[in-house]
């Protein structure tokens, strides 16, 4: 992870409206949703950084309980599971996901080929009742981008190095560093 900067909740929340508006026409829209996640993140966590992620680091992040937008096949237990491990389900069962969750499917299917947009984390699960099971140990955890994470996974488009823009909440000192890592990592932001 390559830690970026501190930035202030409203440069994140304009960054995701920006590139998330609630109005635009897809399969599936929850980006209203997203909003309210970002909110949940600013208020139980308050501080944020912008940084930028690799493919291992994307794959490492733990996702909430997700039932394929009310689909028929529970692609994320309420445990969670990262983005590795769902992804790893996708491809082991394509057709019967599919066939399951045909909502969710087609939310990947649009994302494959999107931008590569910042992806919003935390170092702790926020407070909803997707996430009250899940015990991320040391892990980031999705707030919002959950479908564009699997989908760019699934397409092979993820970069190896550290190439994906993020914002997280919470203090980053909380997290695993890596030897190679310099900079900032805790919180410097005041609410």
């Amino acid at each position: 992870m390559r830690i970026l900067a501190p930035v202030a909740f409203d440069r994140v929340r304009l960054a995701y409206l920006r590139d998330h508006p609630a109005e635009r026409a897809h399969p599936g829209n929850s980006n209203r949703d997203g909003v309210e996640n970002l909110w949940r993140a600013e208020q139980s966590l308050g501080c944020w950084h912008a940084v930028l992620l690799s493919r291992a680091e994307v794959l490492g992040v733990v996702l909430p309980w997700h039932t394929g937008e009310g689909g028929g096949y529970e692609l994320v237990p309420r445990s969670g599971l990262t983005v590795a491990q769902t992804a790893a389900k996708l491809r082991a069962r394509p057709t019967a996901i599919a066939a399951a969750n045909p909502v969710c499917t087609a939310k990947l299917a649009f994302l494959a080929d999107s931008p590569l947009t910042p992806v919003y984390l935390s170092t702790r699960a926020v407070p909803h009742c997707d996430y009250a099971s899940v015990r991320p140990h040391g892990a980031l955890v999705h707030v919002d981008g959950l479908h564009r994470m699997l989908a760019w996974e699934l397409a092979g488009r993820l970069p190896e190095h550290e190439r994906v823009e993020a914002f997280i909440a919470g203090d980053l000192g909380s997290l695993p560093r890596s030897p190679d890592e310099g900079g900032l990592r805790a919180c410097s932001m005041t609410r």
